[in-house]
């Protein structure tokens, strides 16, 4: 039996496993472009920040959390900057992909507005124990 809104292991396997692989390619694509390594470790965790519209309430965080978890934002940023020849912008783009692949590997995924734990790649933290043991039954 499937809890409502859970994906199935299969799925949260492959999106997992896209995430790792978009940032294989936006790590390669800025060690290629010569990227400048102090600038990556600096920055690799700003989208993080996002978080702190926690305090606007867990509707607004998870808002902002997916605007900015999202790979729309950095694919204009760095397109913008590799059609304008604004050098910073392209590199910023990539670590901001790169974050957002990363997250997603490890399970991080966009989250539900009923709840934070609740994400497109299942249940984070204690409540995932209760839905596992749902479906299992």
């Amino acid at each position: 039996m499937d809890v409502a809104g859970i994906p199935p292991k299969s799925v949260t396997r492959l999106l997992r496993l896209d995430g790792l692989a978009v940032a294989a390619a936006v790590i390669a694509a800025y060690a290629v472009m010569g990227g400048n390594w102090w600038l990556f470790a600096a920055l690799i965790l700003a989208p993080d920040l996002s978080f702190l519209a926690i305090a606007l309430g867990e509707k607004a965080a998870a808002r902002t959390y997916n605007v900015v978890h999202s790979y729309a934002l950095p694919i204009i940023l760095g397109a913008a900057g590799y059609f304008s020849g604004i050098a910073w912008m392209l590199p910023v783009a990539l670590i901001w992909a790169a974050h957002i692949g990363i997250d997603r590997a490890v399970g991080y995924g966009l989250k539900y507005p009923s709840s934070l734990k609740h994400t497109h790649l299942g249940i984070m933290g204690k409540d995932k124990k209760a839905a596992t043991l749902a479906n299992a039954g």
